[in-house]
């Protein structure tokens, strides 16, 4: 390869890195502000009432994936 081609490339991965990176720290971003606002939705509810809607949550995926292993795939 000509050396100008392996300095493109060379930029090319270097941006998709940063690119990368940035990406990475905008999904710790996210996470960071998903957990403050469930903290700040369980600290408003109260212990018992977080309890149940958890539970209920828990029944609905299970009926979900019930209803999955129901249906018959197509051929």
């Amino acid at each position: 390869m000509k050396e100008s081609k392996l300095i493109e490339l060379k930029n090319r991965v270097e941006g998709l890195s940063n690119v990368v990176k940035n990406l990475i720290h905008e999904v710790h971003s996210c996470i960071s502000m998903s957990q403050g606002t469930l903290t700040a939705l369980q600290m408003h509810l109260g212990k018992d009432e977080w309890a149940k809607i958890v539970e209920e949550l828990k029944n609905i995926e299970e009926r979900q994936n019930k209803e999955k292993k129901l249906e018959i795939p197509e051929e």
